[in-house]
């Protein structure tokens, strides 16, 4: 797998941020939930140095996977002076299981690092069971709501320090 940097508004980034929102209806949809993430993003946020946005592509050059952060500070959405915000993390179910996420997501955590960010920080929902699963298994915790869906019941926020002994 190669993983590369490119613009949010990349076509290939368009095409699996379109993938992974359908799969946010299916899977909220017994909660009511009729659309998509509705967070406010535009390519500009994941811009280096405030961000960076990947794209994994496998041995025939499809786009399989996506990842990106933003900085982040404090503000009356609940976000901390030297956050980065984890955000469109997503593998194609044919693509899951091989540790993309995960490599990703590691890749990421060093450049908001190296960009000077101090905690990396994510929300995600209760339906997605996978990727509370994951963010656990690589040490982030439960922290305070932050963020577009801080005050819904079903939306869970974890955070994990960047700077590691």
């Amino acid at each position: 797998m190669d993983v590369r940097p490119a613009p949010f508004d990349h076509p290939d980034a368009v095409k699996l941020n379109d993938e992974v929102q359908l799969e946010y209806v299916e899977r909220y949809s017994a909660d009511g939930g009729s659309e998509g993430d509705a967070t406010p993003l535009d390519a500009s946020m994941f811009q280096p140095p405030r961000g960076l946005f990947l794209i994994a592509y496998d041995d025939q050059d499809r786009p399989v996977a996506t990842g990106g952060w933003r900085s982040q500070e404090k503000n009356d959405h609940g976000y901390s002076d030297g956050d980065a915000e984890l955000k469109r993390m997503y593998v194609i179910p044919e693509a899951r299981g091989l540790g993309l996420a995960r490599r990703i997501l590691a890749v990421l955590e060093e450049d908001a690092k190296a960009a000077g960010r101090t905690r990396m920080v994510l929300e995600t929902g209760i339906r997605q069971p996978e990727a509370i699963a994951l963010y656990l298994s690589v040490g982030y915790l439960p922290c305070a709501k932050f963020g577009h869906y801080r005050e819904y019941e079903n939306s869970r926020c974890y955070a994990r320090p960047l700077s590691r002994p």
